[in-house]
């Protein structure tokens, strides 16, 4: 795919020779982009089936323009004003954070109700099938489905209402389901009736189509009646699921009376218990466990009065196919109704074929609130000659996460496979604990099933309710009392819809060296440490158990991301310190090289600089005497010269953030220490005694304007969110990027990185990130010594730590000694001083420090205090003297007014390449009046982190009487330098003056000249043609550059006699200082009322001199409302290229840039919506899909021009095209008319007319045209049409009613994958037995060498039997007949599983005659 990013610019329409505008072609001129695609949904309404949206930079040039688009999609009663993660627990506010293929829910207001939006859209959950699942895991754990396995329901079986012998399948094709009334309309059509309603088998109403996407598989149509019961059974329409291994488990097959391959009818007894309340309102269900598989949930409904009263016996027929000999049944309800509770006293069934039967003594409760909470239960049937499965309760240990927010409060399921079966889905409600599933805590539960034998796999996932509904599971531990088997199901996982791959079920694999006897070992878990005890030895051997290896994988995971986050400690020239936790001091190597653990933190000898680095090896320099090191020789902790083998150490991180420090040289040599802090070694005392464990710190963490990471865990961290609150469950990245602010020694700031001048405070009682950087924002560092980790305690309100609740959320804490208040630092930038020790010898110490001066640079304060490029820092440098002013000072300002003075209120900023100072306001605090004329006033400020100054800005508001000034000179001198900057105005800052500007700007001048120009831009604003787009508010406007910004300046003196009116264009002039390279634009526009909003098209900005324009699109009203708050601005960001007027577009071109121009025919309805793809073939490679764009977004109407710049470097010369589109969107047909290339360096183009709809309903319903390309010396290759017949092979089931594709291939590339879409002999394609011949057009591919068959799997009978493929082409000079043999199955159940397959072109090509012997 394409990567070069889109830009979109508008062209000027060259004129021709006799002065005419050439006719209307409209033009717009687009980069490809990589489109987003992406589904919105609304809160707290499970029902609306939600909207698909293409986001890219060309669709949607801001992100309150996408909440403008979704407002007409979503129905709320504000419009869409809010998008937040599934969950509802992080809002969105850039489109640079929605993710492509990911799902958002929309509301009009910040609080947010979670829905369950969930993988059931697409397929239903496992827990909702009771089908019988392969036994077999498969090596590795892939997202492929086990056969047997529930498969995304493409298509419905319906039934008729009361009726269950009367159903049809219908595929949910996007034709059928472009709304629900249409999907009624199409059932009323199938079913031959008129269809109103539709419901699940069990009677639940069917609402909407998102509902009918998420049912099982099947619904009943009804027109006006009520539901009717039935026995609607979808299991016999289904694909079989044989569960493998179980025909060869118990019985012999040699001693089992076969039973008849056909469907059976069966006679059901029910027996409820005559105890009080024991007659259930709920729906009763059976499920049959046979050899071959289970059946489907069968609901047991009467159509005689209510069923499952008290002492009633009910008697059912149903019938169930072929699932083999009979070994165990599964009964449950629903819990619906007003009393589900229910006692079931005995199960009989009669097997009304084969005569035999079975008596199930049950004398059970099924209820939530009986027994052990179950409501579904299992029992074994008792064969002749073959054994009884034992009734066996296993107990199931889930572990949460220890990650912040990794708890949840949905409901949790989980379904237990093993060789005999599986449990079902069953919740899991009733734990040892008072709360389920608490972060960091393991859980027991219980759940009774028939014996399964050994187990495979689990399905484990949630619903997805509840305010925090996400997960992180750790991993499952099974024991089974039967057998005494453990069987661990490692996880390590989110299961949440905005985290991870947004999965909320996992398939977890029993590997072979996870399961083991319980009965030989006892455990003892420890934090980060896993003992054992073997009751009968002490067998060293033993630790290769499976018990050891699956905790050894868990404690391994834990080391590697324990140094993934610690890892940034030893880069090379950090400088550290080793504290021991069992002797209480630092790591000291002293002069004459002996060492030792005793130190006290400010100890200089305890000190050690990181000079050398690779992986986890490095070497630790002392900082006070660098030609020692630290080294371990023969085992003995020593220190040596530096660059010494001796002195390479190996970093062991362990999983409690502790470190060991290995030889590299030695393994098994570590550094260790008595309890008196002297070196030691394992043998010399017992290991209470020693300890080889260190607490790693860096030194200059939180210098002042630092950057630096405050983690809450191994991957999560500090996180500052849109609406001002702060949580610990932010992602490790520039998100949660904090700036320190050094405020004194011990106490500091943090800033927000990515939300500039929003501090980390506590006030109220409420921990935030809505600070202003007043005292609220003060905390004092304390440093924990256990695990370096940090505290925050808030100066203002000491005792009171910034700490964090179980689900993640910041809020303020009393200091305790869990977690709850512990930060971890990590340092993405050291602060304006160096860390002590950067340099590995004095020399390079002394080179890094001297050129630090010279290039120390201060980060910025905010956007306004944006710090100017190093370019532009150097040429004011060129004019000022080295002499750096003082980063806070004083200074004296002289303003001298000229003839005219004022009583309005004046303001200044200062400019500086590090910052800006302002609005400063000049005035004093005696009835003294100002800015009299002729007079100078003096006014002493103070101006802080500015750096060198470059320009001032200097006006008034325009209030008083006399709002008129003539500026003369402004004069500022340094207070302790007594340095003068002197700024001569001579202008007017009045509205019936010169410009009618109230604000100028002035620049510093040196030796005569100015540093900087005033530059008088000239800006044009568009006012929209939209009805009512004019306004009477007063509109401003700020200019931001590479140099700063022009301040915000009314647009008060236009061209035009009324300005802002409807099609306009008004012109104004911005006098600033030069502003260099533009960047953005701020418009506000403060109307008082809804009449006088005004709608801008964009903004044009031409620099006098010059031949460019900068343009900047805004196509919107102002003000406008996002997220419920009205805004009265907005920053407009300039598109990348620049248009200049000239006849051609004079463009600064990459290496390989080329510019399409895509021509859309002028007939009725030629323009699509659909996204359109281009391939462009090279003689070295093919360019890959470029994404050009949708026509939902403007893009290909009728009778225009669009234009694209792509990129096609190094593919080589062009010898072919290929276009298509995706068939999305209401009208896809497209009628193109022609495609130019032309190369934007050296203006080679390509004229390639098509003249031809593409479409599915038009000529051979191809969606694909190829175009070949004339060389400069070499001639075009033709379009052949290649005929192309399918054999569908004779086996039984080998029909499919899938979407099938292919790609030829040859030696001149592909012809890319097509759709096999009309065929030409038969109504019906891909019958079994049958021969389809289809055609499809495409530029020569010289000698075909294979082909690529595949489908897409949707269809009730997707899978396919292909005997072979026989291609057949002829252009002018040959012909060609090509075999291509398969006789293989495209099937996710059958042979491997797979739906695609490359077949290569037989040696000696056979006729088609031939090929018949080969299909059977």
């Amino acid at each position: 795919m394409s990567d070069t990013p889109s830009t979109g610019f508008s062209i000027i329409h060259p004129t021709s020779s006799e002065g005419q505008v050439p006719p209307p072609r409209h033009l717009s001129l687009t980069h490809p982009v990589v489109a987003k695609r992406i589904s919105f949904y609304k809160s707290g309404d499970p029902q609306f089936g939600g909207v698909r949206v293409v986001v890219n930079p060309r669709s949607f040039k801001s992100f309150d323009a996408l909440l403008d688009n979704l407002s007409r999609k979503v129905p709320l009663p504000f419009g869409v004003r809010n998008i937040s993660t599934p969950r509802g627990r992080h809002s969105i506010t850039r489109l640079e954070e929605l993710e492509d293929g990911e799902s958002y829910l929309c509301s009009h207001g910040r609080k947010v109700q979670p829905v369950d939006l969930d993988k059931a859209r697409r397929r239903p959950r496992p827990w909702l099938s009771s089908r019988a699942i392969s036994a077999h895991s498969p090596p590795h754990p892939v997202a492929v489905a086990a056969p047997g396995m529930p498969r995304p329901p493409r298509s419905l079986v319906v039934f008729r209402n009361g009726d269950p012998k009367t159903r049809r399948a219908v595929l949910l094709s996007r034709r059928v389901t472009q709304s629900f009334e249409a999907f009624l309309q199409h059932l009323t059509e199938v079913m031959q009736r008129p269809v109103v309603k539709l419901y699940a088998t069990d009677g639940r109403r069917v609402p909407s189509l998102q509902a009918v996407i998420l049912s099982s598989g099947a619904v009943v149509a009804a027109g006006r009646e009520p539901f009717k019961p039935g026995n609607y059974d979808i299991q016999k329409y289904l694909l079989p699921a044989r569960l493998p291994g179980i025909s060869q488990r118990v019985y012999p097959k040699g001693n089992a009376k076969s039973e008849s391959r056909k469907s059976s009818n069966w006679k059901v007894f029910i027996i409820t218990s005559d105890l009080p309340d024991a007659g259930t309102s709920s729906q009763i269900y059976i499920i049959l466990y046979g050899q071959h598989r289970s059946s489907a949930p069968i609901y047991l409904y009467g159509t005689d009065g209510a069923r499952f009263q008290v002492g009633h016996e009910d008697i059912f027929t149903i019938t169930v196919g072929d699932i083999g000999a009979l070994f165990k049944i599964r009964i449950g309800h629903t819990n619906s109704g007003s009393s589900p509770s229910w006692h079931c006293k005995e199960i009989q069934l009669h097997n009304m074929n084969s005569g035999k039967q079975f008596y199930v003594p049950v004398q059970r409760w099924l209820a939530r609130d009986q027994e052990d909470g179950e409501i579904c239960r299992e029992f074994p049937l008792l064969s002749k000659g073959q054994p009884v499965l034992p009734v066996t309760i296993y107990e199931v240990n889930v572990a949460t996460g220890e990650l912040w927010n990794a708890g949840t409060v949905a409901n949790v399921y989980i379904s237990i496979h093993g060789e005999k079966g599986d449990t079902g889905s069953r919740q899991l409600f009733r734990s040892k604990s008072s709360f389920n599933f608490l972060r960091g805590q393991t859980d027991t539960f219980f759940l009774e099933a028939v014996h399964l034998g050994d187990l495979c796999k689990i399905v484990i996932g949630h619903d997805g309710l509840g305010p925090g509904n996400g997960w992180f599971l750790d991993d499952v531990v099974i024991k089974d009392p039967t057998t005494n088997y453990e069987y661990a199901f490692f996880c390590h996982r989110w299961l949440d819809q905005g985290e991870d791959d947004c999965k909320i079920v996992r398939e977890l694999y029993a590997r072979d060296n996870s399961i083991f006897s319980a009965s030989r070992y006892h455990v003892y878990t420890f934090p980060g440490k896993l003992f054992y005890d073997d009751w009968r030895k002490h067998d060293t051997s033993e630790i290769n158990c499976p018990l050891f290896i699956f905790s050894g994988q868990k404690l391994e995971l834990k080391r590697k991301e324990t140094w993934t986050a610690e890892s940034w400690k030893f880069t090379k020239g950090n400088t550290l310190q080793f504290y021991n936790k069992l002797t209480g001091g630092f790591v000291r190597l002293h002069p004459d090289g002996t060492v030792d653990a005793i130190g006290e933190k400010t100890d200089k000898y305890g000190v050690f600089d990181v000079i050398f680095n690779k992986r986890n090896i490095c070497i630790f320099q002392s900082h006070e005497m660098r030609h020692l090191s630290l080294a371990l020789d023969n085992g003995i902790v020593t220190g040596m010269v530096s660059g010494e083998a001796t002195t390479e150490l190996r970093v062991l991180y362990q999983p409690n953030r502790c470190a060991l420090l290995e030889s590299a040289l030695v393994p098994g040599h570590t550094v260790v220490f008595d309890r008196h802090g002297k070196i030691a070694d394992a043998s010399s005392a017992g290991y209470a005694n020693l300890s080889k464990e260190f607490v790693i710190f860096v030194k200059g963490v939180f210098l002042n304007s630092a950057v630096v990471l405050l983690a809450t865990s191994l991957c999560q961290a500090l996180c500052l969110q849109p609406d001002g609150s702060c949580t610990g469950v932010g992602s490790q990245s520039e998100k949660s990027y904090w700036k320190v602010h050094k405020i004194s020694s011990g106490i500091c700031m943090f800033e927000s990185v990515k939300n500039a001048q929003m501090y980390l405070r506590i006030k109220d009682g409420r921990c935030d990130g809505t600070g202003t950087g007043d005292v609220d924002c003060h905390f004092k560092i304390k440093k924990n010594l256990k695990n370096a980790s940090i505290s925050l305690e808030s100066t203002k309100s000491p005792g009171l730590f910034v700490g964090l609740q179980s689900d993640g959320q910041a809020k303020p804490m009393i200091y305790t000694k869990d977690e709850n208040v512990c930060f971890y630092p990590q340092v993405i930038q050291f602060g304006r001083e160096n860390p002590m020790g950067m340099s590995a010898t004095p020399s390079q110490e002394e080179e890094k420090i001297h050129e630090s001066k010279k290039q120390k640079k201060i980060p910025p304060e905010s956007e306004a205090r944006s710090p100017l490029p190093s370019s532009t820092a150097k040429e004011i440098r060129h004019f000022q003297s080295s002499e750096t002013l003082l980063s806070e000072d004083e200074w004296k300002v002289l303003v001298l007014t000229g003839n005219t003075g004022t009583q309005a209120n004046v303001t200044l900023w200062v400019y500086g390449d590090k910052g800006v100072t302002g609005p400063i306001s000049l005035r004093k605090d005696s009835s003294e009046q100002l800015f009299l004329p002729g007079h100078e006033d003096e006014f002493q400020v103070e101006i802080r982190n500015t750096g060198n100054i470059y320009k001032i800005r200097i006006g008034h508001d325009g209030t008083s009487e006399q709002p008129e000034w003539n500026l003369q000179r402004v004069t500022m001198q340094h207070m302790k330098s007594k340095k003068i900057l002197d700024f001569a105005a001579n202008v007017w800052l009045s509205r019936i003056q010169a410009d009618g500007d109230v604000v100028c700007e002035l620049p510093v001048v040196k030796g005569g000249q100015a540093i900087f120009p005033l530059v008088r831009y000239q800006v044009d604003v568009y006012t929209g043609q939209l009805k009512h787009a004019e306004t009477e508010s007063e509109v401003f406007l700020c200019l931001f550059g590479e140099r700063g910004d022009s301040g915000l300046r009314q647009l008060y003196k236009s061209n035009m006699q009324v300005k802002f009116q409807r099609g306009q264009i008004d012109k104004f002039q911005v006098a600033a200082v030069s502003l260099g390279k533009l960047q953005k634009v701020l418009l506000r526009c403060e109307a008082s009322d809804k009449s006088q909003y005004w709608y801008c098209e964009q903004v044009i900005v031409r620099e006098p001199g010059t031949t460019s324009e900068s343009i900047f699109t805004c196509q919107r009203w102002l003000p406008f409302m996002s997220q419920g708050i009205i805004h009265s601005e907005i920053e407009l960001y300039l598109q990348e290229m620049q248009i200049n007027h000239q006849p051609k577009i004079q463009e600064e071109a990459n290496d390989g840039d080329w510019k399409v121009t895509i021509v859309t025919g002028d007939l009725e309805n030629a323009g699509t919506t659909a996204t359109v793809f281009l391939y462009v073939y090279g003689e070295t490679k093919c360019s890959g899909p470029i994404i050009l764009g949708s026509g939902k977004h403007q893009l290909f109407n009728p009778n225009t021009a669009d234009i694209f710049k792509i990129n096609l470097k190094d593919i080589g010369e062009i010898y072919k095209i290929r276009i298509g589109h995706d068939n999305t969107g209401k009208n896809p047909r497209w009628y193109l008319e022609e495609v130019r290339l032309e190369n934007i360096a050296t203006y080679e183009l390509f004229c390639l007319p098509v003249d031809s709809w593409i479409a599915e309903n038009e000529n051979d319903g191809d969606l694909w045209k190829e175009i070949p390309i004339m060389g400069p010396k070499k001639a075009p290759l033709p379009v052949v049409l290649y005929e192309i017949r399918i054999y569908t092979g004779t086996m039984t089931g080998a029909e499919t009613e899938s979407n099938v594709f292919i790609n030829l291939i040859g030696t001149r590339g592909d012809s890319g994958k097509r759709r096999l879409h009309q065929s030409k002999n038969n109504e019906i394609k891909f019958q079994r037995g049958q021969v389809d011949i289809f055609s499809i057009k495409a530029v020569s591919l010289g000698k075909l060498k294979k082909v690529l068959i595949s489908h897409d799997g949707t269809g009730p009978g997707n899978g396919w039997f292909l005997g072979s493929i026989v291609v057949k082409s002829e252009d002018e000079d040959s012909s060609e007949e090509v075999l291509f043999l398969c006789n293989r199955w495209l099937d996710e159940y059958q042979d491997d599983g797979k739906t695609q397959r490359e077949l290569l072109a037989e040696s000696s090509p056979s006729a088609v005659g031939e090929t018949g012997s080969t299909i059977s």
